[in-house]
């Protein structure tokens, strides 16, 4: 991206990359997301089109995560153009976009947390699975994971809109939540809110995975593949937690290669923000045997 922000009225320094090397990036960016909404794209489609698909709760939870990594690509590659294109954007288009992409964000962990239950409910449940993980129990779960990061960023949302002058909000920034929801209290808030929603996931994490191993009365590949895709969340999830490093990654290596700031900026947002939701449809898409049958009329995979 183009913009430095060093100052709390996001009145920075400019920096401008030329025209052919904005192009070349905007190029490789928009080609990226394009490849990986294709893939993802196809993997909603084969699961919209088949009922063995859409009617299991682990798959609903599934696309679930895809159609996050969908909304959160699309918004993050619309940003970055604009920058590029207008550097600035208004305030309150920002708090729009920013409205969107915060609970999305947010969906992810607790996506992960919700597979990793259900996956735990499988193997140490096995006669219960069908009652206790349902359709209906799986929409209910997303429905409550929304409504929970609705509720957060509204929150900053009508705080912002009651502190902060009409002046600020018909001003320009770069679209960063620390740019629009600027008060101190509200980075506060989100760093104790995203640090607990870390720990609850993590700890459902782990306690599922060790009660998947210590699993007797499961067979021994079943256990082996529950254990290995919990071990996926996880690696998931620190992948879900880059996004929370982004700033301060940015600001380090900055600070070490002054010189850099530009292509620093590009490469750490294609590396956390991008290459990430190519996770989900590896991970699960192409792994899963379910998947990957229906995934092979589409010329996606070839084993």
């Amino acid at each position: 991206m183009s913009l430095s922000n060093t100052d709390r009225n996001a009145t920075a320094v400019v920096y401008r990359d030329s025209l052919n090397i904005a192009i070349i990036k905007n190029v490789i960016t928009v080609v990226l997301c394009i490849s990986i909404n294709y893939v993802n794209g196809v993997l909603v489609h084969t699961f919209r089109k088949h009922q063995v698909l859409n009617m299991n709760p682990r798959y609903i939870l599934y696309i679930h995560l895809v159609i996050n990594d969908i909304i959160l690509l699309t918004l993050f590659t619309l940003i970055q153009v604009l920058s590029y294109i207008v550097f600035t954007l208004n305030v309150s288009f920002c708090m729009f976009l920013l409205m969107i992409t915060i609970p999305a964000n947010l969906n992810n962990p607790v996506t992960l947390a919700a597979m990793a239950i259900e996956c735990y409910i499988a193997i140490c449940f096995p006669l219960r699975h069908t009652q206790i993980c349902t359709v209906k129990k799986a929409y209910v779960v997303i429905g409550l994971t929304w409504v929970i990061g609705t509720l957060s960023v509204l929150t900053d949302l009508f705080f912002t809109l009651a502190t902060e002058s009409m002046e600020f909000l018909h001003s320009r920034v770069f679209c960063l939540p620390k740019n629009v929801f600027r008060h101190p209290s509200l980075t506060e808030k989100s760093n104790i809110s995203n640090i607990m929603l870390m720990v609850i996931v993590w700890i459902t994490l782990f306690y599922t995975y060790f009660r998947i191993i210590f699993a007797a009365k499961a067979a021994a590949a079943d256990v082996r593949k529950a254990r290995n895709t919990v071990l996926l969340h996880g690696f998931q999830l620190i992948l879900c937690m880059l996004t929370y490093v982004y700033g301060l990654t940015i600001e380090g290596l900055t600070y070490l290669f002054p010189r850099g700031v530009l292509a620093i900026r590009f490469t750490v947002s294609i590396l956390i923000h991008v290459l990430p939701r190519l996770i989900s449809p590896v991970i699960y898409g192409l792994r899963d045997k379910t998947f990957r049958k229906f995934l092979q009329q589409y010329r996606l995979v070839y084993l």
